[in-house]
């Protein structure tokens, strides 16, 4: 029995496991099996030789703090369903089985801080253009700091983010909720219905108003009365449509919403804001929100600095990605290296047609070299053997204009300026091959050395002036994210909406829904 358990654990837990330690129980083993398939899990019970954390009266306070914080789960956009919340409940009693108590809860523990500190989607699987890496704290250092905490309950307070948005996010949840009747109940008929007026419409508005929080009692309740006045305004306050006590279409169509697009909405900025957990985004960094066409610097959850910008096409190949990572260098007077897809999908058919095509860009060899165009057959080549890229040297007209900022990742994205400046004019900026071109290069270059050097006016100037490219480093790096929120709370905590210009909201929910999310709509409510 003890070779069998062993054959379980991961290789980090074997070490734990002595010799006079190999008689293990038919409980025991039934753990091991129920814990082996995650990692964190078998690693803190093989180091722990199996000793439980939930099971027994000693543990109550820990299956408690574990209950409670489920039953929050549709507060996240989570379902609780998704946790075995009923079956936690069934097993918190005295008479049940010890190690059906420990493996339920140590794997309702596992799936729970997996989800509400990191998010229940692995971003990389929802779509290829997402790059994101998701820091998560391993289950087991989870586990010992629980077990250990004399207040188990503020482990998990500690495992959503803390950031002021999510808060925000997950009140207009519950508010959205408040407003959403239940299933079944009938709608409000189209019309214009005002104090004064009576009928069936009257009536069914009379009651999707209570059941929804907004009741009038009347003796008469086909007509309106001032009760009825007095509930449209206040549903109309709480949507936050004009309070005239009226019940036009704006309210009529509200009311008969129920749980639609705007609670999806909400729910994929819960899960993408649990992507960021680990992140610290009270430091200073940049923020780019690729939906609102917009970057900023932001310290301290204010914004510090803030430009235009221009993100990739919305063709799949050309989309801007997100992910996060830390800004190195801002580098002045820039060359271009022109992308490979560039080069070979659109110079090299101008090459073949005319050698001395596109004579802003240098042709460069597999040495680094400048090579000229006269010794080289270009109808030779093919997108998948050209040996030569493509440079463009600092100029005026340069496609990098005259900054770039560098953050380096294996996309090769950046920020950087651009010499068609008539496109920061327009609303929708999706226009370029996947890097993010921004509309005050300059003054964004002065703010990211602010602090890093003495005078960054003046350093910017001199590198400038010199004609040649030149990388100031930047000694402390800035952390810098490409996010894309649809939905998102401002600094002054008011949600806003942009175009999902990439359409990748469909398959966050989708995922979510795949993964029970859907469930949570029944039961949202905001937890103290």
């Amino acid at each position: 029995m003890g070779a069998a358990l062993l054959a379980l654990l991961p290789a980090a837990a074997l070490a734990q496991f002595s010799a006079p330690k190999l008689d293990f129980t038919a409980d025991q083993l039934a753990l091991a099996r129920a814990v082996a398939p995650d990692p964190g899990l078998a690693s803190w019970y093989g180091q722990r030789a199996l000793a439980p954390v939930f099971a027994g009266p000693q543990a109550a306070a820990r299956r408690a703090a574990l209950i409670a914080a489920v039953e929050t789960a549709p507060a996240h956009g989570l379902p609780a369903a998704r946790y075995g919340l009923d079956r936690l409940r069934a097993l918190d009693r005295p008479d049940s089985p010890a190690v059906r108590v420990e493996a339920a809860f140590a794997r309702s523990f596992a799936a729970w801080a997996h989800d509400v500190q990191g998010g229940v989607l692995t971003p990389r699987r929802i779509d290829s253009t997402n790059r994101r890496e998701v820091i998560r704290t391993p289950v087991d250092d989870l586990l010992a700091r629980f077990a250990a905490a004399s207040d188990p309950a503020s482990v998990l307070a500690q495992l959503p983010p803390r950031d002021p948005r999510y808060r925000i996010l997950q009140q207009a949840l519950a508010d959205e909720d408040g407003l959403s009747a239940p299933e079944g109940t009938a709608p409000v008929p189209p019309g214009t219905w005002r104090e004064g007026l009576r009928g069936d419409g009257v009536a069914a508005l009379r009651a999707r108003l209570a059941s929804v929080g907004f009741g009038a009692d009347s003796a008469d309740p086909a007509l309106f009365d001032p009760a009825l006045t007095d509930a449209v305004a206040r549903f109309q306050d709480r949507a936050g449509l004009p309070a005239d006590g009226v019940a036009g279409p704006r309210t009529i169509a509200r009311l008969n919403q129920g749980r639609g697009a705007r609670t999806r909405a909400l729910m994929i900025a819960l899960e993408r804001m649990r992507w960021l957990n680990g992140h610290d985004l009270a430091a200073r960094h940049v923020w780019v929100n690729l939906p609102e066409y917009t970057a900023r610097i932001v310290e301290g959850g204010r914004t510090v600095f803030q430009t235009r910008v221009v993100i990739g096409k919305t063709d799949h190949a050309m989309q801007t990605p997100e992910f996060s990572d830390q800004m190195e260098h801002v580098v002045v007077n820039p060359r271009w290296n022109v992308p490979r897809s560039i080069t070979v999908k659109e110079y090299l058919p101008r090459l073949k047609a005319n050698r001395n095509a596109a004579r802003h860009l240098d042709v460069i060899d597999g040495r680094g070299r400048v090579v000229s165009r006269d010794g080289i057959d270009f109808g030779r080549y093919t997108a998948a053997n050209f040996p030569f890229r493509l440079r463009q040297k600092p100029s005026d007209d340069n496609a990098l204009g005259e900054v770039k900022f560098i953050f380096p990742n294996p996309m090769n994205i950046y920020l950087h300026d651009t010499p068609s400046r008539g496109l920061f004019n327009e609303t929708r900026r999706a226009f370029s091959h996947g890097c993010i071109r921004v509309a005050r290069p300059v003054d964004l270059a002065h703010e990211l050395l602010r602090g890093q050097v003495a005078d960054p006016p003046a350093r910017y100037a001199r590198a400038r002036a010199s004609g040649k490219e030149s990388w100031l480093k930047l000694d402390r790096t800035v952390p810098v994210h490409l996010v894309y929120f649809t939905l998102i709370p401002d600094e002054d905590g008011t949600l806003r909406s942009y175009p999902d210009v990439y359409g990748r909201d469909a398959a966050v929910w989708a995922g979510l829904e795949r993964a029970g999310a859907a469930g949570a709509l029944e039961t949202v409510a905001l937890a103290e």
